[in-house]
């Protein structure tokens, strides 16, 4: 399925994300989809490719507004540091990008979901703490941590998070501080926890990067998705024939 790269703006700076819609011309949910701390690359489109597959028109946004290659890793590295100090610019750049989808002619806008990895998992999060009209969230390895909790009831959808029992980079303490935040704040959350696996689990591409505790693995990923779709399922209904 051919990926529409769409141009758009945050606060006078460009960005440019890939839509995919397989919606048939026929309104459908639409799926936000959040990439990585290592930016915008084929893993994420594939999976904006994925959704629509399903029927859905994914959006696959641009968090960073540049490319990202083996000589950007180290900006890279820096405008998330960036985003994750300055959460009202990072909501921004997520809430400007579900406009974009939102506002596609074949969108049903009252059926708007969002989906992460890493990094891309914190900013559906944070965008759903900031009372974005989101049906369910999900992320996927994601970042939990947050400088705002007490926003987390201001969260309008229900809420997925798929995590490895062994991801260096999300580890206990983040996921109890994260269960006990949706707790007080009422969210309709699920936490899924898979033994023996660690982080970036859903991304084939993570294992040339030789990363400690960064492995790509097969059932996790699997199972995650799974779980994504049963939810989508509930909170989006079906998709139209």
């Amino acid at each position: 399925m051919e990926l529409q790269a769409i141009d758009y703006h945050v606060g006078g700076k460009p960005f440019t994300g890939y839509l995919a819609d397989g919606s048939g011309g026929r309104p459908a949910p639409g799926i936000l989809v959040a990439h990585e701390g290592g930016g915008l690359t084929g893993h994420v489109k594939e999976r904006a490719r994925m959704l629509a597959e399903l029927g859905y028109v994914a959006f696959a946004l641009d968090l960073f507004g540049f490319a990202v290659d083996p000589q950007a890793l180290d900006r890279a590295k820096a405008e998330v540091r960036s985003l994750r100090a300055d959460l009202p610019e990072l909501r921004a750049r997520a809430a400007a990008a579900l406009a974009v989808l939102a506002a596609h002619p074949h969108v049903d806008r009252a059926r708007l979901a969002a989906i992460g990895f890493c990094f891309g998992g914190t900013a559906v999060l944070e965008l759903a703490r900031s009372g974005a009209a989101l049906a369910g969230v999900v992320g996927f390895h994601a970042g939990l941590a947050t400088s705002a909790p007490e926003d987390a009831k201001a969260i309008r959808g229900k809420v997925l998070v798929c995590l490895g029992a062994d991801d260096p980079v999300v580890d206990a303490e983040q996921r109890r501080a994260f269960t006990a935040e949706m707790t007080t704040a009422r969210v309709d959350w699920q936490l899924l926890l898979f033994g023996g696996v660690g982080h970036s689990f859903t991304n084939r591409e993570i294992d040339a990067w030789q990363l400690p505790g960064f492995a790509y693995h097969k059932d996790a990923d699997r199972r995650s998705w799974q779980a994504m779709r049963a939810l989508f399922d509930e909170v989006l209904g079906p998709i139209a024939p």
